[in-house]
């Protein structure tokens, strides 16, 4: 047993063990900077995307080196047997996005060069893709308060008919009049958050003391 555990060892291609080492890192980097920009964790996500590189590399240095032996294969399960790690992960999307992170470093230590390149662009290509629906769904279901102290030319026929023009669905949820001031409540689904803008100017041209509030309640929620 002794004399098989010898002789599972070889040597490691230096030139191929640092092309590995650099594509892992710049691998793991750019899916910090996907966090970053698509992830939708509370936390501060570039703070956490920056242990992405550190833990890729190591993840790939240790089986780059463990794979070569047996002996040292069993000697790092024994290791880990007695590691304990403790970490504050709170969302799952972080956790998703470590497991990636030693994806990358497992397959790369591996020397499966092709398949951990084209299995990150997939998983990039899907980020990429569930983030810009993300970025357009957010200008859904606001809740949108339209307000105005003197309310001289401005009704709640005239408010809804202005807000029809730049909102996919429109319903009034609160209507408060009297003293000359006026107040409506609505949850709208806005085409974009240009057309908030724009829906609020054409309101000041009829009322220019109009004040106009909104609340994604959903990304608070979230």
């Amino acid at each position: 047993m002794e004399q098989f555990l010898a002789t599972q060892k070889g040597e490691i291609p230096v030139l191929g063990f640092l092309v590995n080492l650099l594509l892992t890192a710049i691998l793991c980097w750019v899916l910090g900077q996907l966090y970053t920009r698509y992830g939708h964790a509370p936390s501060n996500r570039r703070a956490f995307a920056r242990n992405f590189v550190l833990l890729g590399v190591t993840t790939m240095v240790i089986i780059t080196i463990v794979k070569s032996s047996l002996a040292l294969s069993l000697g790092l399960v024994g290791a880990l047997s007695i590691v304990r790690f403790r970490a504050a992960i709170k969302e799952p999307e972080e956790l998703t996005y470590l497991f990636l992170c030693i994806s990358l470093g497992l397959g790369f230590g591996a020397d499966q060069v092709w398949i951990s390149l084209i299995a990150f662009l997939v998983v990039a290509g899907i980020i990429v893709l569930k983030g810009t629906a993300k970025k357009k769904e957010e200008v859904r279901h606001l809740h949108l308060t339209v307000s105005v102290a003197d309310a001289a030319g401005l009704t709640l026929a005239g408010i809804i008919d202005v807000l029809k023009k730049h909102c996919a669905g429109l319903s009034l949820t609160r209507f408060d009049e009297g003293n000359g001031q006026l107040e409506a409540s609505f949850t709208a689904d806005l085409d974009g958050y240009p057309a908030l803008g724009e829906a609020s100017a054409e309101l000041r041209r009829l009322n220019p003391g109009v004040r106009v509030s909104f609340l994604n309640y959903e990304e608070l929620g979230s």
